[in-house]
């Protein structure tokens, strides 16, 4: 792959040398399911033209410089080595069960077997014929779920309006200068700032605790020595769409589910 002219090597950042090291060596994996069967060539079109294709963080080769410091540096992405398609088109499943358990051992097999390679931008989409999922595996140096997420919403349009982008609604600005206005009592200020030192003296004290003599306690799912080689085992969990209601209920702007989304 070639580097494009003019644009320079860019530094990762530290949290981002963090994710890289052996003992972290973080990737993120997304599964989405989808109802109708999936076209080979409208998913190469539809990821081409996405913005994960214009994103430089998904353009970019991970190399490192003659100090051995790690760089990103763009490249061109070829994304038949990106998008790998797993099992027969023409295989059935009958029971969802079925197609969740298959969906997770598959997941669970590429976080211990399956590690990113190096001479690609690192990121994969792998489709599975059946059950029809789509699983994106992204190391986390590129970025986090909430950048994910953001990408995913950038790539849907909105029913009422298929040329528009999602938005996301924010806090209402009245509620934040109405609690702004107490604040303003000197006792209120005070009290806040011994809150701040006092909580910031208790985390400076229990990072240094754990860092030198304390340790965490040991339960039944405790690790041991190589458990980053052991076995992974995936579980899901099902939440109601009423359940959903009631925490939206309960605690504005937690959950944001009203926007009604087209197909990406």
């Amino acid at each position: 792959m070639a580097s494009p002219v003019n644009i320079t090597d860019e530094p990762l950042s530290p949290s981002g040398r963090l994710f890289l090291q052996p003992e972290m060596n973080t990737i993120i994996h997304c599964a989405l399911g989808v109802k109708n069967s999936m076209d080979v060539d409208a998913i190469k079109s539809a990821i081409k033209n996405s913005i994960l294709a214009k994103h430089p963080r998904f353009c970019s080769l991970l190399v490192h410089d003659k100090n051995g410091l790690e760089h990103w540096r763009r490249t061109e992405v070829d994304f038949d080595k990106h998008i790998i398609f797993v099992g027969n088109p023409t295989a059935t499943i009958t029971t969802a069960k079925e197609a969740e358990k298959m969906v997770n051992d598959y997941i669970a097999d590429l976080s211990v077997s399956s590690p990113l390679s190096m001479d690609k931008p690192l990121w994969e989409i792998h489709i599975m014929w059946e059950p029809r999922c789509a699983i994106f595996r992204l190391h986390h140096a590129i970025g986090d779920g909430i950048e994910l997420m953001s990408m995913l919403v950038g790539s849907c349009r909105k029913v009422e309006d298929p040329e528009a982008i999602p938005s996301l609604d924010t806090v209402n600005g009245k509620n934040w200068r109405g609690s702004g206005r107490k604040w303003k009592d000197c006792r209120g200020i005070l009290m806040g700032l011994l809150k701040m030192v006092l909580l910031n003296l208790v985390f400076c004290l229990e990072l240094v605790l754990r860092s030198l003599w304390v340790g965490d306690r040991k339960t039944v799912i405790s690790g041991g020595d190589g458990v980053e080689l052991w076995p992974r085992k995936v579980a899901t969990a099902h939440f109601l769409m009423e359940d959903m209601k009631v925490v939206k209920k309960a605690i504005a702007n937690a959950v944001k589910f009203e926007r009604r989304l087209s197909s990406c």
